[in-house]
């Protein structure tokens, strides 16, 4: 802060060097009280003149108290003026004034009615300061009107500083500290001479030493006092003081007042200032604020001295001399009350409630009774409440953003009275959107909202415009609010704003909303996904969520599945919005609950799924899409202040889309290959901490579940036979891979809960046992996980004629369809349903292999069960059914003789390192010799023996692999390929970026793995021609691959062929695929063929 010498600043310095003139033959500094009347003229003209158009009001007349101060403090510390000039800023006008006193000073600050002005610039000062200035100011006063300005500055003194100006440090009161802490310090440096006092008055007994009590200053000053109360008036001012002054420091509460009490006081304030006809202004509530903290709040001027029963005391003496002189007469009727009278009212009902809780303890004098009764006798009658002001006030807080103004606002919102006041409340919402962007006052505002759609004759104008407002405050609030103020909308109504019963002219406009939001996302594609656009995105459908959260999340669902592409950015947004998770339990009785606004059937995605996926049949794109919907949402978020939730449990996507579309007698939308996909999808989500128990999958039905499963399962069994026409459609061998894989992984799960608590789940498990029975008898197996040894292994008793199981494990039970002669076929049926059982049915095989016949019978036998088996075989169970016939083959037990049908010389080869592959190849191609012959031909449908081809096709894969990784290679330096590419594919590359100079031909199989690749060749050909149709694709693309291969190894080795070799070659093959049906098939194997040759 700094003061400038300019005219006005002359001009008072001018008025106070005439008064000073006035004086002679004395002068201000030792001017008397009585002769201020006298001299005072010239300095109150000049001031009259200069505050005239001031601007700020009241500048000048501040800078004028804070200078005649210091200057007075200055004449009595001796202040050295040729080094003050550098730090005082109030040194312009402070050292063209006279010397003064404190007569002055006081007769100023009365004169010119700045009693505020002197309590702010005292506030500021330390306690210490502020009693000795009290203690002048007391004995300043000798008169009604010196008594006007003690209780003026003991009553700013106790309201405190403005909150506009709190913490400053360029304010003229931070300023006047500064200054007034350096004399002060300055004087105690100084010698006691300098630091002596000028008297105010000759007649004036010496001072006491200074109290640190402002309390006990002020109490004993106003008891000295009391006899120049003359006033009525005056009277009542003064009891109000003391009275608050003794409730704020001995009787308040400590703890803060609610925003409804402050506003309730602030109204009671205001009611008595609207008696005296004052507008209602900013100013005048900001002042009223103040009278609320001067009367209801501690004192920041704690008693050190004074105690409760002597504070009680000096108030009840005062009082009982006023009344006994009948000043307060005024308090007892009336028909108005003057506005001293009500605040009297006001305080004395404060104090006779703090007394009824105070602890009196310091004597036994009655101090406390005696006040009580004095003040109910003196109790005037209670003032009338004024309703209609207090929606004035708060909304005057609100918008002018007085002290308190948030916790104000958040009642505005809350206060159901008000909010019925349509154009007050709204447009106070509108005008301080600010002051309402927290998450409280927003759910104030949207329940009354709430309630006046719901209410009869709602103003759709207003409605819509307070939409608007809560629309805009949600937009504003943190993503972790918002989150908050979706989800408690979903508690009270789940429908949101709009979700209820709202009328249509209040919900016009809506829809456009929401298409404009969801467009604009779509449009924005991939964009959307970088962090800033997905936070616009996230806004986006946040606003509209909020608006109608079930509208919204239909149209995300819609755009997840039938907008290509978008579901993994629509996942993204609703794992920013967990708010919108919803309260389903996802029960399976809330899956078949008709969906109403409230929480049930589940969460509200869920259903809103649902209804999306069933308006319209799915392509396979929008299954896809459904599926990476459901998986994402399903995956915990990482992250995020709420880490390791998922947006959609489990259990809820398994008891919405599942459970009610899953079993075999219902016919759903989804579908059931669908519902397995989900079912997988969701045993796949590691959301479950294994520590933790019951598993989730066990709130979905897990017995009913699994029984559904094995009936299904029981079904693909016969996936080939024609089914009837009510029947549901013919099974897929994809979708029975599907079924055995997600039996095995829930049957783990159930299976280990069971384990945990068996007797538990005792009933369910006979239960289940006992249902199983009704099944083929390889589906209990798949159930073995759930049960584990609880039951035996019940299986034909052919099976047990061809492997030794022991008793107490397994049991034969007579079956029509395994009689005698079908050991091996239930034994290779076992083989094919896991890998456990496979391990046990190899090593508990009854077969003496010293004895040939024995041999010969069973290798005979193994490939009619491998003929019956082939055709109904997923790809994993034909996977382990190679893995069986390799081991056999491998281990002498299973003999199969290999045949030179398709060489006219014999080759001068080591072949027996390949001689499991060749083995295997021919017993292939013997089974599906039997299996295209004339008694098995019409076995199976098109789709049947498309199935046999793509298995064939497998295990050519298969053998080609394992030839592969017999031929030793040369060393590269190459790093080998991406894994990206086939195994095939990195092979070829490999040998074709062999340098032919590194070669070592005498010890790399290479003719043999040619040997072999061409009889691979020529059982492919073989089966091709003999299948129904001819036409098996697998079976042509593994005869190019078989050719690749082959191109590929006589690259690498050019030597391991002669040109004679490959022309024969070239011959032997192009004879072989002449009998392909196919034109198309058999050019482009004879382009292949002749581009090996060439090669």
């Amino acid at each position: 802060m700094t003061l400038k010498m300019n005219q006005e600043t002359a001009r008072l310095q001018g008025a106070f060097l005439l008064a000073d003139k006035l004086c002679v033959p004395s002068s201000l500094s030792s001017l008397q009280k009585a002769d201020w009347s006298r001299v005072g003229r010239p300095v109150l003209e000049a001031l009259r003149d200069v505050s005239e158009g001031e601007e700020p009001a009241g500048a000048g007349l501040k800078t004028l108290v804070s200078s005649v101060w210091l200057k007075v403090l200055c004449g009595e510390t001796g202040e050295d003026v040729e080094t003050s000039w550098r730090d005082n800023p109030f040194f312009p006008l402070q050292n063209g004034l006279p010397p003064l006193n404190r007569v002055v000073l006081l007769e100023v600050v009365k004169s010119t009615a700045t009693a505020r002005i002197f309590a702010r610039f005292l506030a500021a000062l330390p306690g210490a300061q502020v009693c000795g200035e009290l203690e002048s100011l007391a004995r300043h006063v000798s008169g009604e009107d010196d008594v006007g300005l003690f209780l003026e500055v003991w009553w700013e003194l106790w309201k405190g500083g403005d909150e506009r100006e709190a913490g400053a440090e360029d304010t003229a009161e931070a300023a006047f500290a500064r200054q007034f802490a350096r004399l002060v310090s300055e004087s105690s440096a100084a010698s006691p001479r300098a630091a002596k006092r000028l008297k105010l008055d000759a007649s004036d007994p010496p001072p006491s030493p200074p109290s640190s009590d402002v309390l006990h200053i002020l109490l004993h000053a106003l008891r000295d006092l009391k006899g120049q109360v003359s006033t009525a008036e005056l009277c009542l001012r003064a009891l109000c003081v003391s009275l608050d002054a003794l409730y704020t420091s001995f009787l308040a509460d400590r703890a803060a007042l609610p925003a409804e009490e402050k506003l309730r006081l602030l109204c009671e304030v205001l009611a008595i200032r609207e008696q005296s006809e004052e507008e209602l202004t900013p100013e005048l509530i900001r002042e009223a604020q103040r009278d609320v903290q001067a009367s209801h709040v501690p004192s920041r001027f704690e008693p050190a001295r004074m105690k409760l029963a002597e504070a009680l005391a000096i108030v009840t003496e005062v009082a009982q001399f006023w009344r006994d002189g009948g000043l307060l007469a005024a308090c007892g009727g009336g028909s108005k009350p003057s506005r001293s009278a009500l605040r009297l009212e006001r305080s004395v009902r404060r104090v006779l409630a703090g007394l009824k809780k105070a602890d009196v303890t310091e004597t036994d004098g009655g101090e406390k009774e005696a006040l009580r009764a004095l003040l109910e006798s003196l109790a005037p009658p209670p003032s009338e409440s004024r309703p209609d002001l207090s929606a004035r006030v708060a909304a005057a807080v609100v918008d002018h953003r007085l002290d308190g103004y948030q916790d104000v606002a958040l009642l505005f919102a809350s206060e159901r009275t008000w909010a019925a006041r349509d154009v007050l409340w709204t447009d106070c919402l509108e005008r301080n959107q600010a002051a309402f962007q927290r998450l409280d006052a927003l759910l104030q505002v949207t329940s009354a909202l709430e309630d006046k759609l719901r209410g009869d004759g709602a103003d759709a104008a207003q409605c819509r415009r307070l939409t608007k407002v809560a629309a805009d405050v949600f937009s504003a609030l943190s993503l972790k609010d918002r989150n908050a103020a979706l989800a408690a909308a979903l508690r009270r109504s789940g429908g949101g704003l709009f979700g209820g019963s709202a009328p249509a002219a209040v919900t016009q406009g809506f829809e456009q909303e929401l298409n404009m939001a969801f467009n604009c996302i779509i449009q924005g594609g991939g964009a959307m996904a970088a962090r800033g656009n997905l936070n616009t995105a996230v806004s986006l459908v946040a606003r509209v969520a909020f608006q109608n959260p079930q509208a919204t999340l239909k149209a995300c669902c819609h755009s997840a599945v039938f907008n290509k592409g978008a579901f993994s950015l629509m996942a993204q947004i609703l794992q920013q919005l967990h708010g919108l998770r919803g309260q389903g339990g996802g029960g399976a009785a809330d899956v078949e609950a008709e969906g109403g606004g409230g929480p049930g059937g589940g969460a509200l995605l869920c259903r809103c799924l649902r209804e999306t996926i069933g308006t319209k049949s799915l392509s396979a794109n929008d299954e896809e899409q459904l599926l990476g919907f459901l998986g994402l949402l399903m995956a915990p978020v990482e992250g995020q202040e709420e880490e390791g939730w998922s947006f959609l449990a489990p259990r809820e996507v398994v008891n919405v889309f599942v459970l009610p579309n899953i079993s075999t007698a219902g016919r759903s939308p989804l579908g059931v290959d669908l519902s397995l996909r989900v079912l997988q999808s969701a045993l796949s989500v590691d959301v479950q901490d294994a520590s933790l128990r019951p598993h989730w999958a066990l709130d979905c039905s897990p017995f009913p579940l699994l029984y559904v499963l094995a009936q299904l399962q029981n079904q693909t069994l016969r996936c080939w036979e024609q089914p009837p026409e009510d029947a549901v459609p013919r099974w897929s061998m994809e979708a029975k891979e599907l079924l055995v894989s997600v039996l095995a992984t829930l049957g783990r799960v159930v299976g280990a809960e069971v384990a945990a608590a068996p007797g538990r789940w005792s009933r369910a498990l006979f239960w289940l046992y006992d249902k199983a029975a009704e099944l083929d008898w390889t589906v209990r197996f798949h159930l073995k996980a759930v049960w584990g040894e609880h039951f035996k292994n019940e299986v034909p008793s052919s099976l047990l004629a061809v492997c030794d199981l022991p008793e107490q494990d397994w049991v034969g039970s007579d079956l029509p369809q395994y009689g005698q002669g079908t050991g091996l076929l239930a034994w290779m049926e076992c083989c094919s349903v896991s890998d456990p059982l496979r391990a046990t049915m190899l090593s508990r095989l009854s077969l003496d292999q010293r004895r040939p016949d024995h041999v010969g019978m069973f290798s005979k036998g193994l490939l009619v069960a491998l003929t019956q088996t082939l055709p109904w075989c997923c790809a994993s169970q034909w996977t382990r059914l190679m893995g069986v016939l390799k081991e056999l083959i491998a281990s002498g037990r299973l003999h199969v003789p290999f045949s030179l049908e398709y060489v006219d010389y014999l080759p001068l080869l080591d072949l027996r390192s390949f001689s499991c592959e060749l083995r295997l190849s021919v017993l292939l191609l013997r089974a599906l010799q039997l299996l295209c012959g004339s008694s098995c031909s019409d076995w199976l449908p098109a789709e049947g023996w498309a199935h046999v081809g793509r298995l064939y096709a497998l295990a050519v894969r298969a053998l080609m692999s394992s030839v592969r990784a017999k031929l030793t290679l040369p060393a590269s330096p190459k790093a080998p390929a991406s894994g990206g590419l086939h195994p095939s594919c990195t092979l070829i590359k490999d040998l074709q970026e062999t340098p032919p100079e590194e070669e070592k031909v005498e010890t790399v199989p290479c003719q043999e793995v040619l040997f072999v690749l061409s009889q691979l060749f020529c059982h492919v050909q073989h089966i091709q021609v003999m299948m129904p149709g001819g036409q098996s694709e697998p079976l042509f693309l593994s005869s190019l691959e078989v050719l690749s291969h082959y191109e590929a190894v006589m690259a690498a080795f050019p030597l391991s062929s002669s040109p004679l070799e490959s022309d024969n070659t070239r011959h032997f093959f192009s004879t072989i695929t002449d009998n392909l049906q196919d034109p198309e098939m058999k050019a482009v194997l004879q382009q292949k063929i002749a581009q090996l040759v060439s090669a």
